[in-house]
């Protein structure tokens, strides 16, 4: 294992098909991990697991394998082979190789040496896809709507609004209906000047505010991509959306649509827990 090189991953441009060759077949506590040189799936990242891992087939003299889930995985200095959140460093750590882990259920796998078609479960990943384009969307409609609620400067987000989405985020979720954000309305976020006072009273006003904005939005059709300088798994991908106020960049390592108007509404719903220190958004995509 201490010989593979960190995996080439074709899923930035949105790839869903591919052929490599077997590099190595691991066993893993709930079926068989296998890795190869390049791959379209997108894998859940151990560090950041916000967008789950595709799922699809690898295929191989006749045989179809079922891929249930992908993970990331990872050889340390010393040959030592780890997956997920077995994993002791974060995504990147330059001591390590980085990997892709194609899981199957079971113990039959393509030997190594074989080679294979991959293929992801391309309505799975669309879906996935409209969730996390819906989820950048939404946050820079949240901070634009919270925007007078800061007492103080604070770090800005593409569109020059105070950046409540960076600095409140507890957990990000993409689902294949929508994604959920969970944001922390604590201490920390008043020191550094935001006023929650009054927030339960002004969700629906601010609800209104962010659907609007998101109408607007994706009424504009703008172009998607991902930025990427290399094809590795650990390269620093950007999701970049030209809006017509501006072309936005937000670090990202998931997969996205390639336009805003494949989407056909995009909405949010915005509750408060009980005690107010919890401030949880729903975002909804439609897709055309």
């Amino acid at each position: 294992m201490a010989d593979l090189t960190t995996t080439h991953v074709t899923f930035p441009a949105g790839a869903t098909t591919g052929t490599a060759t077997v590099l190595a077949v691991r066993p893993l506590p709930a079926g068989t991990g296998v890795i190869v040189g390049s791959t379209p799936f997108h894998p859940l990242d151990h560090s950041w697991p916000d967008q789950p891992g595709d799922t699809g087939a690898l295929a191989a003299d006749g045989v179809e394998y079922a891929v249930t889930d992908c993970l990331t995985g990872g050889v340390g200095p010393d040959g030592e082979f780890a997956v997920g959140t077995d994993i002791p460093v974060r995504r990147g750590d330059e001591s390590w190789q980085w990997l892709a882990v194609h899981v199957l259920d079971g113990t039959e796998a393509p030997a190594p040496g074989t080679t294979i078609e991959l293929r992801v479960d391309e309505a799975r990943r669309a879906a996935l896809s409209a969730a996390h384009t819906g989820c950048h969307l939404m946050a820079l409609a949240l901070n634009e709507a919270l925007a007078d609620r800061w007492r103080k400067e604070a770090r800005t987000d593409g569109l020059d609004h105070p950046d409540f989405d960076s600095l409140a985020m507890d957990t990000s979720r993409i689902g294949l209906d929508a994604s959920t954000d969970r944001y922390r309305l604590g201490k920390s976020l008043r020191k550094k000047g935001f006023d929650p006072e009054g927030l339960r009273e002004a969700l629906p006003e601010l609800t209104a505010k962010i659907n609007a904005r998101l109408a607007v939005w994706l009424g504009q059709d703008a172009p998607v991509r991902i930025d990427t300088p290399g094809p590795e798994l650990t390269a620093r991908r950007q999701w970049v959306c030209e809006l017509p106020e501006r072309t936005i960049e937000i670090a990202c390592g998931g997969t996205h649509l390639h336009r805003l108007g494949e989407l056909a509404a995009l909405t949010a719903e915005l509750t408060l827990s009980e005690d107010g220190t919890e401030l949880v958004v729903v975002t909804t995509p439609k897709r055309g």
